[in-house]
């Protein structure tokens, strides 16, 4: 309801919203599906937060809303965020090393909002403890994060229990090429504002003098100013060896990873966020969606160990919109622009804005298609011949 905006925006002191929040109020108030991509950092709990308080029944006592994100941190802030609000609903979080029986008496009077993660959501169904018929709204947080974790049959389980769905809100950090199909979501409408951050991002390399690179962290901490700072290692042990060496000559400084009990994390982002701490040694489990400050500098003592691991820590530009099809066949075999349009319409099911450059050699063709489903497409066509011929027919590398 606009009068729970309304107090919720006076609640947090918020003179205005920013330009991917307006627009999230806008669409999500005439469409049923929504796909909502924005950077980490950039404001997208209150951009899905918001809008769910006009699809909230203050008469109603079962659940109401199903907010899924991957994480314990996230959950946590996302069901403190929603505190903030001054709703009358009542909201609770779930998630593994959070005391079940707590969380059982927690479901004895339904919150209105159940804010958890997959595996013990699952759990709590299991034990009947969740009955979710009557769920009208779901919303799948850092959703590209979910199923890079792993979470994909947990929230297939789950989403078989939520019957009642009206409406949908997917959000993420990163285009996604394709969305699965136990989502529901289909004729979706997308807000995107992964703007490229490039010129706000300056990269630097330090070549340490030792393959141990403890002493030239130091000595590269020691030349920056003390601004907030997050230091990313790869794996847990090398974190708190860091931290160790950091904290050993007088630097104050926090750790972060998985392996810590669910208290210590909390208080350890406590630190970080109210100015305790200025340098956070981590894993790449505070890469996502956590509620920091603002950071002044990135330092990876490792390199991540993919592509998106690193655009997470840095938050760099999104991905292009094309990639390229490459085809074994060009003019030499009478294959032409138009065959390769036909072929790839009907036979991958591609709408024409999901076509971009065609370009046909004598003996290759290159075509120009939509990222996001280039490998639906490349199932679809791969015992389909074009022009009579079977062709190789890959992903450009």
């Amino acid at each position: 309801m606009e009068k729970y905006i309304e107090q919720a925006l006076k609640n947090l002191k918020i003179a205005s919203l920013n330009e991917m929040q307006k627009e999230s109020l806008d669409v999500n108030k005439t469409h049923q599906d929504c796909v909502l991509l924005s950077p980490t950092g950039s404001g997208k709990t209150l951009a899905f937060l918001l809008p769910l308080l006009r699809f909230l029944d203050d008469k109603q006592n079962h659940v109401q809303a199903l907010i899924i994100t991957p994480t314990r941190e996230l959950a946590i802030q996302i069901e403190s965020v929603f505190r903030s609000l001054g709703t009358p609903f009542k909201v609770n979080a779930t998630y593994g090393g959070h005391s079940m029986r707590v969380e059982e008496n927690n479901f004895i009077q339904a919150p209105a909002v159940l804010v958890g993660t997959p595996g013990r959501i699952c759990d709590h169904i299991q034990r009947g403890n969740l009955d979710l018929e009557n769920v009208s709204t779901l919303i799948l947080d850092e959703f590209d994060k979910s199923l890079e974790m792993g979470f994909y049959d947990q929230m297939e389980y789950i989403l078989a229990y939520t019957k009642g769905l009206k409406k949908r809100m997917l959000v993420s950090a990163t285009e996604m090429r394709e969305i699965p199909t136990f989502t529901g979501i289909k004729d979706s409408i997308e807000i995107n504002y992964l703007v490229e951050k490039s010129d706000n991002l300056t990269l630097k390399m330090v070549v340490s003098a030792e393959k141990d690179k403890l002493q030239s962290l130091f000595d590269l901490i020691c030349q920056n100013s003390n601004e907030p700072t997050i230091i990313f290692c790869n794996h847990r042990e090398p974190v708190e060896r860091v931290a160790e060496f950091l904290a050993d000559l007088g630097i104050v400084v926090t750790f972060f990873h998985g392996g810590l009990e669910q208290a210590e994390r909390e208080r350890t982002l406590i630190k970080f966020r109210n100015g305790s701490s200025n340098y956070l040694v981590t894993t790449d489990l505070a890469a996502r969606g956590l509620d920091i400050p603002e950071i002044k500098y990135i330092i990876h003592y490792h390199l991540p160990l993919t592509k998106d691991a690193f655009i997470h820590r840095n938050g760099i530009p999104k991905e292009p919109k094309w990639e390229t099809l490459y085809m074994s066949g060009g003019k030499k075999d009478k294959i032409n622009k138009i065959d390769i349009v036909g072929f790839l319409s009907k036979k991958g099911n591609l709408e024409k804005d999901d076509l971009g450059l065609i370009i046909v050699q004598d003996f290759t063709s290159y075509a120009a298609v939509n990222r996001k489903k280039i490998r639906q497409v490349l199932a679809a066509i791969k015992d389909e011949k074009i022009k009579g011929k079977k062709l190789k027919i890959g992903i450009s590398r």
